[in-house]
Formats: structure tokens, sequence, C-alpha cells
């Protein structure tokens, strides 16, 4: 019997408004040939609709799964003192440190233009909590389109961001996509700046953020 592989990805990197999302999901081999059936892929390469007929599918087929929620506020904070790819590798960390299983190897869609220097600063915030912590890492550019386990952890990420989202647009409104590049979110974010504060969230650490405030010359940062 094959030992059971862990899959780790994020969902929401880039955007100006939302929380960033990881999502790590553990399957057996059985589980990644259910994956395989079901046509898995990473993502970005699935509807929306497809993505959240899967999600609840992933989580049942997966042996177990985590999923961790970094708030604006706190990827904010963090900036102050460290970069998004070492916030990121702080959170897979934790992901792999709330497993109750052990797979055999933990597979991650590497956030670092290195992966190797990804994958080291992960293991160094894992030993800072296991010293004996010995499962090998695989840390890769696409990853979630070239392991299955990647890609459904992937979609969990997704969805879980995705429902967030919803939640943030019920309240506030139609922002669009969140992405600095989304003429609705810029527009959205102009109008938030009129009014002279900013929610929690928003990215206010975010380039087009700081651009547009010293623009509209509103607030000091």
């Amino acid at each position: 019997m094959k030992p059971l592989i862990c899959g780790i990805d994020e969902a929401g990197r880039g955007p100006v408004i939302g929380p960033m999302v990881l999502a790590c999901a553990v399957f057996d081999e059985s589980g990644a040939e259910e994956l395989r059936k079901l046509k898995v892929r990473d993502s970005k390469k699935i509807s929306k609709k497809r993505r959240e007929t899967l999600y609840p599918k992933i989580k049942e087929i997966s042996v177990e799964w985590h999923a961790i929620r970094i708030s604006p506020y706190e990827i904010d904070k963090m900036r102050k003192e460290i970069s998004l790819n070492v916030i990121e590798a702080l959170y897979a960390s934790k992901l792999i440190l709330k497993l109750k299983t052990t797979p055999g190897k933990i597979i991650i869609d590497a956030a670092d233009a290195s992966p190797d220097r990804y994958k080291d600063k992960i293991i160094a915030f894992i030993k800072e909590k296991n010293k004996n912590f010995n499962i090998p890492i695989i840390s890769e550019h696409k990853a979630d389109d070239t392991y299955i386990e990647v890609s459904g952890a992937s979609v969990i990420a997704k969805v879980a961001r995705d429902l967030e989202i919803e939640k943030l647009i019920v309240k506030f409104g139609d922002f669009g996509s969140g992405y600095p590049s989304d003429v609705r979110t810029q527009e959205f974010l102009k109008n938030l700046m009129q009014q002279g504060e900013l929610p929690d969230f928003v990215r206010k650490s975010w380039n087009t953020v700081k651009r547009n405030h010293k623009q509209a010359n509103l607030l000091q940062w």
C-alpha cells in the first residue's frame, strides 16, 4: 500500500480585498484515484460551479483536511516585518503541524521564486515547534497542476475563500473580483477612500491602496 500524500495550496494571494486561505488535504491511494475519476484540476482551471460541486466531495474523499484563513489585517501587520512569501511559509507550517496523520510526503505549490528556499523556510518554522519532524516536502511551481493531491487542496482553498468573499459582498456590495486590476474593485476602493476610511477587509499594505491614498491625499501612510 502506497503512503499517504498531503497536498497544500493557497487561494487569494494577490487580491487587495479579502483573506488569503491556505488548505491542506491528505489522500490515500484510493482517494487520489477518486480525484482522478472526478477530473479534479487546479482550481483556477475549473468553473466556480464545478468547484462548488467538487468541494464537499474532495473533503469527504480526503483522509483529513485543514484550511487556515489569514485576514487582511493579519497580512498587513505581518508585512511590516516579513514578506508575503514568508507569511505563506509560516502558515503552511501551521497546516502541517495540524496534521493528525503522518503522510509519506507533503507536496506544496511553491510561493517563492526559489522552491527550495520556500521549502527550507517551511521546515525551519516547523522545527521551531517539532524538532523531530522528518517528512519529505516537495516544493514546486505549478504543483497544483502537476499533482492531483495539490489540485484537491487548491479547490478547498479556493472555495473556502470564495465563501468568505460572498459574505463580504452581501454585507458591503459588489466589489468585483477583489484584484487590483479589476475596474469594479478600483471604483469600490475609491469610493471607500472618499469616505475617509478603509475597512479591515481591505489590504492596506498593497501598493494600489497606498498609491490611491496618496493621490487622494486622504490618509497619511
